[in-house]
């Protein structure tokens, strides 16, 4: 099934539908899995609608929670400021998108029967539990759905293994960019990392995002790949590929962006990279298949600037050395394998935080 198909279904005339606003990135997507899964499950008769970018439209059909995506979509993490819905108002709105009139308005100018989101002081006639600032992602949208007396867990997140084989099975996979500068981990300490890596015999490839493709050449130039292990950078690499390709992957590493919420979602061992945010706000679930990275200078868990356009001195005092012996500590198919296996050295023990 394509994007357009997923786009183009509609529900048979009488069909309640439930509408959710989540117009973010793939990351966002994939934390909103658990709270899309209860939402289906509380309400299987309806039509679950999610209102995001239309080149979201193949992820969210691979959650198996989603009917039919709406394109909704503004600059950077931006709130859509209306959503275009034909025909007659949903029955159900849910706002998965932020806290506050931004993101409330645009569907309470739905008119739904009702709207799920958190209280906020600029729409006071909307009921809703208190927003956190200090809450993982997944447990954030959880909690708000177990306030509207719909039970959701935070580790329910696990998405299904696409049925296409992978374009490099076996690859520990390397995806240097993100969309802030502030969460990029430099290209010069990746291609150590893929040295290692080859001179292990180990296969690598680099996935970039589009508009990422000169990052992930350099990468693979100064690690001695050849351009055919670069994948995606002109444009993404299409859901379906890419999601083969993290299935069947030994490794991935990554920074705090979408690659690395796809790794979890599909149980593959990954190295994430942290900076200007805490592994406990955007972190993987605690799971011996993942890693996460990270030098705080205190307990704050925002740190830094997510957005920033300079790579967080936080996430510059990893080295590629801490990396591989991350890698090296995963569990099989990548332990005992990769270059710097065995006991871990204790200045990478003390890289695991958050």
């Amino acid at each position: 099934m394509t994007s357009r198909d997923i786009i183009d279904i509609t529900a048979p005339p009488g069909t309640p539908s439930l509408l959710v606003l989540r117009a973010l990135g793939l990351g966002d997507l994939l934390t909103a899995v658990p709270a899309l899964r209860a939402l289906r499950r509380a309400h299987p008769a309806h039509e679950l609608v999610l209102a995001a970018p239309a080149r979201l439209a193949e992820a969210a059909l691979a959650t198996g929670a989603v009917d039919r995506l709406l394109p909704a979509a503004a600059p950077g993490r931006a709130v859509p400021e209306r959503i275009v819905w034909p025909g007659p108002p949903p029955d159900i709105a849910v706002d998965l998108h932020g806290n506050g009139p931004e993101s409330h308005l645009p569907l309470r100018d739905l008119r739904p029967a009702r709207l799920m989101a958190y209280a906020h002081p600029g729409t006071p006639g909307i009921p809703g539990p208190q927003w956190r600032d200090d809450e993982h992602e997944r447990t954030r949208w959880c909690r708000l759905l177990d306030w509207y007396d719909i039970p959701a867990d935070p580790d329910d997140l696990r998405i299904p293994l696409p049925g296409r084989p992978s374009p490099a099975p076996g690859a520990v996979v390397l995806h240097p960019g993100a969309d802030a500068g502030a969460r990029c981990w430099p290209a010069d300490r990746y291609a150590a990392v893929a040295r290692a890596l080859l001179a292990a015999g180990h296969r690598v490839v680099v996935t970039a995002g589009a508009g990422e493709g000169a990052l992930a050449r350099s990468v693979a130039g100064r690690a001695g790949l050849p351009a055919s292990a670069v994948l995606g950078g002109d444009a993404d690499v299409p859901f379906q590929d890419l999601a083969a390709l993290v299935a069947r992957a030994r490794a991935v590493v990554v920074g705090d962006t979408g690659l690395a919420h796809l790794a979890t979602a599909l149980g593959t061992p990954s190295v994430v990279l942290f900076g200007p945010v805490a592994p406990r706000l955007w972190g993987p679930p605690d799971d011996p298949r993942h890693r996460a990275l990270w030098h705080p200078d205190g307990p704050g868990a925002r740190p830094g600037d997510a957005h920033g356009e300079r790579p967080d001195e936080r996430l510059l005092r990893i080295t590629a050395d801490e990396v591989l012996a991350a890698l090296a500590a995963l569990p099989e198919p990548v332990a005992g394998s990769l270059p710097g296996s065995g006991p871990r050295p204790p200045a990478a023990a003390a890289a695991v935080s958050g």
